[in-house]
């Protein structure tokens, strides 16, 4: 659980399972319902199975924890919170939340109560003769868009910042629109078909029959449970907002405490409050991309006074913070709870950029890095107008730079007749996967744009390239206001100097064996070469590469 969506303390740990669980629930229920559009065959098939998962003690315990802890934790969290300023989305999940067990009772009572009570076949037809064209099933229509809105809020919230999930975001709205579309619209048409079953007093009287329709003292039982329930609901809700107001006032009759940010205001703020709170109700610009909940790390902060009268971070703010190499001095703004004045720096901007602060300290990664040269450059270009040296390096870059971003690389920069590339990655072993992908699709390149230049009576074109993995730092290096985001460590040099051994061995490429073993490549020590390269005290060993094809011939273990 390393993974960046399930950091955060156990709490929020689950109500993100449970918020799964109810929300795969809601899912299976919806495409249930649009299966009556391809036949009532179809929706009883699934239907079956479906209440067979959803009706046995285990499927009926996981749901039922999953929905009490769910509401629990989320009741608790909006009952304990200092302020409501949040952004947006946040603001919109918790109203939808409120909403759905106020209308959910009846749904439960009408369906699962009434089968578990009163015996009745709680089927589609059954649901259909219950809700359609009264105002109850009007709300039933609303309790989709609801419960599946605050569903897709959350589960965005919680994924926002996964690349993927990031790409696939407009398949994922397209679903999401689609989904409980047709659930309303298989309901609509299967409505029709019972109503106009249920015209005939024959087809009526089996209907009711099959389905164990209740009668008037049946009916009058699950109304006095939905009004007992529904005012629980607003009891629980009422009780909600009580704790909320005592506390704030509670709040307001202690003395506050002063909240200096660098490059911004003084505010004061209520003892133990969040700083996360503390900035959205002072309107003071914050980043928190996982909604204050302790997953991400971009609502941090570097406490530069008062550190020592803070509370100690929670375990689960100390594994966030050490997922990210920060410094002693970081804290998490949706963690931390200041007690006596402090100053802090926001490490993220207003525009989700990080700040001067933060890039001057790194990050540190373990990754790999590519060197390329063109050989010959200054020879092949003497003589030659400036035009015609910038357009034979722009055509070149044109078509050695695409594989490099295919893999998953950037260009971190540009050198003349050559550039420096880093596969920034979630772990060493893709990091290498990448770069040896890389070097595959640039060797190839290089043979069509050679091949492009043959036909236009030029010379070939020659490269190096060299491969390294290992810890780079990266971070803003240079005056504030010009420092480029770029890496710098031994594994940059390291990986420079073997591009540099290519030319003395006659080889397009060298990839060193920390790579190779990253990788999962299996080698045997006669296919390697033993360097020693300037700057380093041991040698190292590579895989020579006449040309940068034959990496694509490697085998993983």
């Amino acid at each position: 659980m390393a993974n960046e969506q399930w950091r955060g303390s156990w709490a929020s740990r689950v109500r993100i399972v449970s918020g799964l669980v109810l929300m795969l629930y809601v899912t299976v229920h919806l495409l249930n319902l649009a299966t009556a559009l391809i036949s009532f065959e179809a929706f009883d098939a699934v239907q079956r199975v479906r209440l067979w998962v959803i009706r046995s003690i285990p499927g009926t315990t996981v749901i039922a924890l999953a929905l009490a802890a769910h509401m629990i934790l989320s009741l608790g969290k909006v009952a304990l919170a200092r302020s409501l300023r949040m952004p947006a989305s946040d603001l919109v999940q918790i109203v939808l939340g409120l909403i759905i067990p106020l209308i959910l009772v009846s749904h439960v009572t009408y369906t699962r109560g009434a089968h578990e009570i009163l015996g009745v076949q709680t089927m589609l037809g059954y649901m259909n003769a219950l809700l359609w064209n009264t105002w109850n099933g009007w709300l039933q229509a609303v309790l989709v868009v609801v419960t599946w809105g605050h569903g897709a809020i959350g589960v965005h919230m919680w994924l926002r910042t996964v690349r993927w999930w990031q790409a696939a975001l407009p398949w994922v709205l397209g679903l999401g629109v689609l989904i409980p579309t047709l659930a309303l619209l298989g309901f609509v048409v299967s409505s029709r078909a019972i109503t106009g079953l249920l015209q005939d007093p024959r087809g009526e009287a089996l209907a009711h029959s099959v389905w164990r329709w209740p009668n008037e003292d049946g009916f009058a039982v699950l109304a006095r449970i939905v009004s007992a329930g529904t005012w629980t609901v607003w009891a629980v809700l009422g009780l909600v907002v009580l704790t909320f107001i005592v506390r704030r006032l509670w709040s307001a009759v202690h003395k506050p405490i002063r909240i200096q940010y660098v490059d911004g205001p003084s505010v004061r703020a209520p003892s133990g409050q969040t700083l996360l709170d503390t900035s959205r109700e002072s309107g003071v610009a914050h980043t928190s991309l996982c909604g204050g909940r302790g997953r991400c790390t971009t609502c941090r902060v570097i406490v530069e006074e008062g550190l020592d009268e803070l509370p100690p971070p929670s375990e689960a703010e100390r594994r966030t913070l050490a997922s990210v190499g920060a410094p002693p001095n970081a804290r998490l703004a949706c963690q931390m709870r200041p007690q006596a004045p402090v100053t802090v720096f926001r490490v993220f901007a207003r525009d989700g950029k990080r700040g001067r602060a933060h890039a001057s300290q790194g990050k540190e990664a373990r990754l790999a890095v590519l060197f390329l040269d063109m050989r010959g450059f200054t020879a092949r270009t003497d003589g030659q107008l400036p035009y015609d040296v910038v357009f034979l390096l722009n055509r070149f870059f044109d078509k050695i730079v695409p594989p490099i971003l295919d893999a998953g690389g950037t260009v971190d920069k540009y050198m003349g007749d050559g550039l420096m590339a880093v596969f920034e990655t979630d772990s060493p072993e893709t990091s290498a996967r990448a770069g040896l992908e890389a070097v595959v699709g640039i060797a190839q390149a290089l043979e069509h744009f050679n091949a492009t230049l043959s036909t236009e009576g030029s010379d070939p074109v020659s490269i190096g390239i060299g491969l390294h993995l290992g810890n780079v730092v990266l971070g803003e290096i240079g005056a504030a206001g010009q420092a480029p985001r770029t890496l710098i460590g031994d594994t940059v040099n390291t990986a420079s100097r073997l591009e540099s051994e290519t030319k003395a061995l006659g080889i397009q490429a060298l990839v060193s064996l920390d790579t190779l073993e990253a990788a999962g490549i299996a080698t045997h020590q006669d296919q390697l070469v033993s360097l020693s390269l300037r700057g380093r005290e041991t040698a190292l060993q590579a895989l020579p590469f006449a040309q940068g094809t034959e990496v694509a011939l490697l085998k993983t273990v």
